[in-house]
């Protein structure tokens, strides 16, 4: 049977502040594991107003304290931003407090300008040592790691947080290097990178066989034309941050719609919106199953966001009633 989880990155929505957001993130993980989901992520983005969720560790410790059978991780941690030794630590502390609910969801992305690369200490060739990152990083916690000789991780060393490989570009190749599950997105190169992922995988004491997990945005509404509303706010904003640079907070519907939209905006908005899965029950249910039969994935990663959080809940909840009769 088919898992579903969710990944929520805190967004702002117009007329609050970021504190709102967080608190929000924390009170819908609460509203997941209700509905029965099976894990609730949460992710790391650096000075975007839109985002609140910029210390994932931090957050999903909040979440943690806050639910008592989910599981709770990153989507992800970016490794490049960080120090193997102390991320180590973090996942370590976090295991040792909420034991067999943590996962250790990891990326290889920098930051987005120049400017905020500069204040993490990173260049963008720094994602191209994310692999030897990655080993360093687990040799903390099997006590192998040499990059350091006589350097331990306490409390993680023995501890085994559940891993995970964010699949973006060469991720799936490391992802099958190190025995890892990996995530990854249903866009068009998600079937080439499976293939690969699978074909190169080899086996860990992180995990025996290959796991595949797809992440989407997901929308079920009453009616196919609610479920596209649903989806338009974070898919504004992301148009609106490919040509100011900046991801705004999430506006109401009816104002977005009401908008007087310029053509390169309204472009923007359909790519936005496009491989996205949305409708009715049916419709959704559908195109999951084409999804899943597609990736041989053993679980899906959802990720939906809009400006009315009781829109948002009931989308959720439509999902969760639909994964129950799959």
């Amino acid at each position: 049977m088919t898992r579903f989880s969710i990944l929520d990155r805190s967004l702002v929505r117009a007329g609050q502040d970021p504190a709102r957001a967080l608190r929000e993130t924390v009170r819908f993980a609460q509203q997941a594991e209700e509905l029965g989901y099976h894990r609730f992520w949460v992710s790391e983005h650096h000075s975007v107003p839109g985002v609140a969720g910029s210390a994932p560790t931090v957050l999903a410790a909040a979440v943690a304290a806050a639910t008592s059978r989910i599981r709770v991780g990153t989507g992800g941690v970016m490794l490049p931003n960080h120090r193997p030794l102390v991320v180590a630590e973090q996942f370590g502390v976090l295991e040792s407090l909420y034991p067999g609910r943590i996962d250790m969801g990891l990326g290889r992305s920098v930051g987005f300008t120049g400017g905020i690369r500069k204040a993490l200490g990173h260049e963008l060739r720094d994602a191209e040592d994310f692999g030897a990152n990655l080993e360093e990083l687990l040799g903390f916690f099997t006590g192998k790691q040499q990059s350091y000789p006589g350097v331990h991780a306490f409390p993680a060393e023995g501890l085994r947080p559940q891993a995970f490989v964010l699949a973006m570009g060469a991720g799936a190749d490391i992802a099958a290097e190190h025995g890892l599950p990996m995530v990854i997105g249903g866009g068009p190169r998600m079937d080439e990178a499976v293939a690969r992922y699978r074909a190169a995988f080899r086996p860990s004491e992180w995990a025996t066989v290959p796991y595949v997990m797809v992440a989407v945005n997901v929308a079920v509404g009453e009616t196919a034309a609610q479920a596209e509303a649903l989806q338009l706010p974070e898919a504004w904003s992301t148009a609106v941050s490919r040509t100011r640079g900046a991801f705004p907070p999430l506006s109401p519907v009816a104002e977005i719609q009401a908008l007087d939209k310029s053509e390169p905006e309204r472009k923007l908005l359909g790519e936005a919106l496009a491989g996205q899965i949305r409708g009715t029950a049916g419709d959704v249910a559908h195109a999951l199953e084409t999804l899943v039969g597609r990736s041989g994935a053993a679980e899906v990663l959802v990720t939906m966001n809009t400006f009315d959080l009781g829109e948002r809940l009931d989308s959720y909840r439509r999902l969760a009633q639909l994964a129950e009769g799959r």
